[in-house]
């Protein structure tokens, strides 16, 4: 039988390195050679925290590659093809299906957490959810193309418009791609909180010079005052705390917007004060999940790799860490424990 190697997930924290089979392919399906995988912060929570679905699984759901093999004669013209792939696999048959809101179904599938993802030197893939890369862009790139089409649904929800200022708390990997899409967009200033200057740092270094430490200084006078009291167009929450939720109420402008994108650390309860800011600002509230992937020449898939493709949007710049795939621990580690900055980390394969 023929093997590969794959980083399984056997239970919470026990993650092997090991030979396993290559995937069969059913109709429908490709088999894609894996050349990059990006290591997600949910990645952390699944492999040391709450678990996948099942085990055994193979985790990883930001990933590209090369299709050599297909099980359909019908799909034979897609070996050979370079592309990103979009990770969630939906019933085609809910309602949110029905409207083209894939990303919103009721009973899909996940590659990575409820079957088999990009950790691996191969996977199964459905014809449906490969996209197509162009030849300039790498599969670094195309591995980014997940998280760089959240951060884009996310600015999309709330119509981000020239001229704009926008707030992002929270400059992670999600926050930054924020920033380079609103900057794209025509944002007029772009304002960037964090809690950590080796973060706030690399922020610079891409030309997002605006960027606060909330720790040392007042991240809502510091936005009134590069704004001249107004606050910010948009504020977004990308941290998944309440006190950065209730830092956007307290920055936006009146009749402002605001995104709440981080994936909470707890429960959300906001105090009275910060509630009525909700109410006299007239502020609206958005929230975002995953991405837009309806086949349209607009979804945020088609979108991203278009912008990254003519390098509208840098998304490589983001990745601090090249690992392979027998690395992948060290990788889950460096995130999970912060033992030293990293944005983006990338396990790149032959």
């Amino acid at each position: 039988m023929d093997t590969m190697k794959a980083c399984v997930l056997h239970g919470v924290g026990d993650l092997r390195y090991e030979d396993v089979p290559i995937p069969e392919i059913k109709p429908g399906e490709v088999l894609v050679k894996v050349k990059a995988s990006g290591i997600c912060g949910s990645d952390i929570a699944r492999v040391f925290t709450t678990g996948t679905y099942h085990f055994p699984t193979i985790p990883g759901h930001e990933f590209a590659g090369e299709v050599v093999k297909a099980a359909c004669e019908e799909d034979a013209h897609l070996v050979g093809i370079r592309a990103a792939i979009f990770p969630l696999i939906p019933c085609q048959e809910c309602n949110s299906c029905h409207v083209g809101k894939y990303e919103m179904c009721k009973n899909y599938n996940y590659l990575g957490s409820r079957c088999d993802g990009g950790f691996a030197e191969y996977v199964a893939v459905p014809v449906w959810n490969l996209l197509p890369i162009p030849d300039n862009m790498s599969f670094e790139e195309a591995a980014m193309t997940e998280p760089t089409a959240v951060a884009i649904h996310a600015l999309r929800r709330a119509h981000v418009e020239v001229g704009d200022s926008v707030a992002i708390f929270g400059p992670g990997t999600i926050g930054l791609l924020l920033a380079q899409w609103a900057r794209a967009w025509g944002a007029e200033r772009v304002m960037l909180i964090g809690i950590d200057d080796e973060q706030l740092e690399f922020a610079r270094k891409l030309g997002f010079d605006c960027a606060c430490n909330s720790l040392k200084e007042d991240p809502i006078a510091w936005v009134n005052k590069l704004t001249n009291g107004m606050g910010a167009d948009i504020a977004i929450e990308a941290v998944g705390l309440p006190l950065t939720l209730e830092n956007c109420l307290n920055c936006v402008a009146s009749g402002g917007k605001i995104i709440a994108l981080g994936n909470p650390k707890g429960d959300f309860k906001l105090e009275k004060d910060i509630y009525w800011q909700l109410l006299r600002k007239q502020a609206v509230i958005f929230g975002t999940w995953n991405s837009s992937y309806d086949k349209s020449a607009k979804n945020d898939w088609a979108v991203t790799v278009d912008a990254v493709a003519s390098n509208k949007v840098q998304s490589a710049k983001q990745i601090t860490h090249r690992l392979p795939l027998e690395k992948l621990m060290d990788g889950l580690l460096i995130m999970k424990d912060n033992t030293e900055y990293f944005n983006k980390v990338m396990i790149v394969m032959d």
